[in-house]
């Protein structure tokens, strides 16, 4: 990108590039740098080639009639030349000087001002309305960051609760330019999930979490797209009852009931393995089943797992962890070494255990579940006294202080993990 100099002025010749063909007409455009020094022209090149193709882009999508696209190529366009795009009325109160600056900004194309550098500079480009479910198209490139290192299933469950929070809002309150929702509006949208609730008997839980997960596409954009609206967001949440808890299973029906002899012979084998594995360490199911080979450590004084991301997010930074093995769950990844590549990345898992489970007559309740072994298991070690640390420790939870050191050894932990054991 060497400047020429004709006569007292460095220039930058450049290629039409071939796809912006139907907007200009020229093969080869001459770019006056407005220099006479070749260092200055050099430094100043690269910009002003950039601009000229945010100029072509634009034009593409006015001519497309993408008005989206044409706002955002003009933002664009009058950014790489140095100007923050305003909008005309605030073009027109700007002092004359940056008002003249913006005017002489503006090139011409075919002995006519540019009406795509004129829209960029002088405020010309309409900002397009963005509905609700443009917003969530958005939302998805805007919040990228929040995907880094999801496995497959974990980008599944963390888009389908968006989705369908953006599918309740428009099929009750309609598909709004975000701009023109209203409180009423968002009133509307908390009174029928109150009615939905009270006629379906569902958890406040489940309206609260449509509200978040629309709260955050809505916020999302209207911050990353820089709109600076005032969104009535605040102060819906329908009040929590009593949380549903989980039950964990008693110790007498894991003995009794789970580890009978074939109790659980009809679960192909990955299944059981990691149903078994969870006895004794407590991990989420998917923390289980994510398990490979190089995180199954079963050489050494101590056999354990290493709960690590492995093609997958972890829940926190907390959930990284070493659970030492003992009984039936030691047992368990002796049979499974490999891990378990039927469900690394697979929703069924939890549906198929708690389908056998419920079948066979092996849920202690109604209200209890494969889960139930994680709580299992945390009971079995407040019962046995265990440090709150370690607890914390083991299951991958956060403290609620500072964490000092780098709390009990491997050792210690398996000599804990084994006096509780099945």
């Amino acid at each position: 990108m060497k400047p020429i100099l004709r006569g007292s002025t460095y220039h930058l010749r450049k290629r039409v590039p071939q796809r912006f063909a139907a907007v200009e007409p020229r093969k080869t455009v001459w770019i006056s740098l407005h220099t006479d020094s070749e260092t200055a022209a050099l430094a100043k090149a690269p910009a002003a080639w950039a601009g000229l193709l945010e100029a072509w882009e634009a034009r593409l999508a006015g001519q497309d009639g993408d008005a989206e696209a044409f706002f955002e190529a003009a933002r664009k366009l009058a950014q790489s030349r140095g100007l923050r795009y305003l909008p005309a009325e605030r073009v027109a109160a700007l002092p004359l000087d940056e008002l003249l600056e913006r005017v002489e900004a503006v090139g011409e194309v075919a002995g006519k001002p540019s009406p795509v550098e004129a829209a960029a500079f002088l405020g010309g480009a309409a900002e397009p309305a963005i509905t609700v479910t443009r917003a969530l198209e958005l939302y998805w490139t805007l919040a990228k960051d929040k995907t880094f290192g999801k496995s497959e299933d974990q980008l599944r469950r963390w888009r389908n609760p968006r989705l369908k929070a953006v599918k309740n809002f428009v099929d009750v309150v309609g598909d709004k330019p975000i701009a023109e929702i209203s409180g009423d509006d968002m009133l509307d949208f908390r009174q029928w999930w109150i009615d939905r609730v009270e006629a379906e008997n569902l958890t406040p839980n489940s309206a609260n979490k449509d509200l978040v997960h629309l709260s955050d596409v809505l916020k999302t954009v209207n911050r990353m797209k820089r709109l600076g609206l005032v969104l009535p967001l605040s102060d819906l949440a329908l009040k929590q009852g009593e949380k549903r808890q989980r039950p964990p299973f008693s110790d007498a029906w894991i003995r009794d009931k789970l580890l009978q002899e074939g109790a659980l012979a009809g679960l192909n084998t990955e299944a059981r393995c990691i149903l078994l594995g969870m006895v004794n360490t407590g991990y989420r199911p998917s923390e289980g089943a994510s398990l490979g080979r190089d995180q199954i450590r079963l050489e050494g004084a101590v056999p354990h797992i290493s709960i690590e991301p492995n093609g997958r997010q972890l829940k926190s930074a907390y959930a990284r962890r070493i659970i030492p093995l003992a009984g039936v769950s030691l047992a368990a990844f002796r049979e499974c070494p490999e891990g378990f590549p039927r469900y690394a990345d697979n929703p069924g898992l939890s549906a198929t255990v708690n389908k056998y489970l419920r079948e066979h007559g092996l849920l202690e309740t109604p209200g209890h579940s494969m889960y139930s072994l994680r709580h299992a298991f945390e009971d079995r070690m407040l019962a046995a006294g265990v440090d709150d640390r370690i607890r914390r420790d083991l299951f991958g939870h956060s403290l609620d202080r500072e964490r000092y050191g780098k709390g009990a050894s491997l050792e210690q932990l398996h000599e804990i993990v084994q006096r509780i054991a099945f």
